[in-house]
């Protein structure tokens, strides 16, 4: 554990196995494939900077858990009726399935976060593609018009907090047509919008001075210019790119810099799906079909942002790019429950993060699954985190 912000990875790889075990072998009538072990890998018992410590499975230990609870659980899938009429409302249309590979989506994505905290005397631990160029130069900003949408979704694989599908009224606002980018973001940090105690928040800056932060996580000084870690390497801060590794006190600084705001949750999601010709809700930015290489940049397989304007094909109906996939975006929210949310199937999901400090963030990042990155999808995390892959976009009313 190179990291007391991320687990050990041996820590997260029994950790999915063991959540596999409760939810596709126990929870659908089968016993335990390993007693003794769920405290050991229980999330909420073991906080990430204690679980070095902890008695884990050795790396053939747990991949062989993970491969007899697999196998378990493909044989009861084989035995379970996931038809949309199924008796046990679990795996009805495959429900609990789709929850366990989400979460095992998101655990890959935050292993690669904590491949990306490895120090640069390490060696690279993975081979950085090139980036697709930029195919359109998007503009400033487009104006959202005002009224009702609707959001949330009643989808079948939708987690609780996503749920249920309601209309919101939203009055008519700009936003960002593009995430900001590292060039941006470089004029606050050259203006001196780290010493600018005029555009934090009082518990932002408090934090920023005692963290010492100049720059977002990863970025260091060379000569007049930047350079950024990434997975090992020093390389050159690329101008075109969505900014990356800055906590929400980060970006809330540089949209008060700018004279700006940060958008609503509601705010962004309209802006992600809704499209004002038709009076609908999409499933996506582009439509409802689902992504490809050609939408969005999603499932690691760029191993960071692509350039803005890299997609114009997944272009939301109101003109904003790349609303999915290249950086989680931080939202001016914190974690609240739609009206009418049921906590389902277990209140550790959702239920006991609503209210507190916690910030929402939207749209996934080049990190996260399509299975995990529509636009309904919520994410949240505590405002000082900057370990993630987020960014932002900014906002001002109309």
């Amino acid at each position: 554990q190179h990291d007391r912000l991320m687990s050990p990875l041996l820590w997260d790889l029994a950790h999915v196995a063991n959540y596999e075990d409760l939810w596709l072998v126990r929870a659908l009538g089968a016993p335990a494939t390993r007693d003794g072990i769920d405290d050991l890998y229980d999330a909420f018992k073991q906080p990430r900077g204690v679980r070095d410590a902890l008695p884990m499975l050795t790396l053939g230990q747990a991949l062989a858990y993970g491969d007899a609870v697999r196998e378990r659980a493909l044989d009861l899938l084989a035995a379970a009726d996931l038809s949309p009429t199924s008796p046990d409302r679990l795996v009805r249309d495959g429900f609990v399935h789709a929850m366990v590979a989400q979460h095992e989506h998101q655990h890959a994505e935050t292993v690669l976060a904590a491949v990306q905290l490895l120090p640069a005397d390490e060696e690279p631990r993975l081979v950085v593609p090139t980036p697709p160029p930029a195919r359109v130069v998007p503009p400033a900003e487009v104006l959202v018009p005002g009224g009702p949408f609707t959001m949330g979704t009643d989808d079948r694989w939708a987690l609780d907090n996503e749920r249920p599908a309601h209309e919101v009224d939203v009055a008519a606002f700009w936003i960002d047509a593009a995430p900001v980018t590292n060039g941006q973001y470089q004029e606050f940090v050259a203006a001196g919008g780290y010493d600018d105690r005029r555009c934090w928040t009082e518990v932002g800056w408090t934090w920023r001075q005692e963290a010492g932060l100049v720059a977002p996580q990863f970025w260091r000084r060379d000569g007049a210019g930047w350079v950024r870690l990434r997975f090992g390497r020093l390389e050159a801060v690329p101008a075109n790119e969505p900014v990356q590794h800055v906590g929400w006190h980060e970006a809330d600084a540089y949209a008060r810099w700018a004279g700006r705001r940060l958008p609503t949750e509601a705010e962004w999601e309209k802006a992600a799906r809704h499209d004002p010709a038709t009076g609908t809700s999409h499933r996506w930015p582009w439509g409802d079909d689902d992504p490809t290489a050609a939408h969005a940049n999603l499932g690691r397989d760029l191993l960071g942002p692509a350039p803005v304007g890299a997609y114009p094909d997944g272009v939301s109906p109101v003109g904003c790019h790349q609303m999915v996939g290249d950086v989680w975006e931080w939202v001016a929210d914190g974690f609240e429950a739609y009206p009418g949310l049921e906590a389902y199937p277990y209140p550790e999901y959702s239920e006991v993060f609503l209210g507190g400090d916690f910030r929402m963030l939207r749209g996934g990042s080049w990190a996260t699954h399509p299975r995990v990155a529509r636009v309904t999808f919520r994410n949240w995390d505590l405002p000082i985190r900057r370990q993630i892959f987020a960014g932002f976009r900014t906002a001002r009313s109309a």
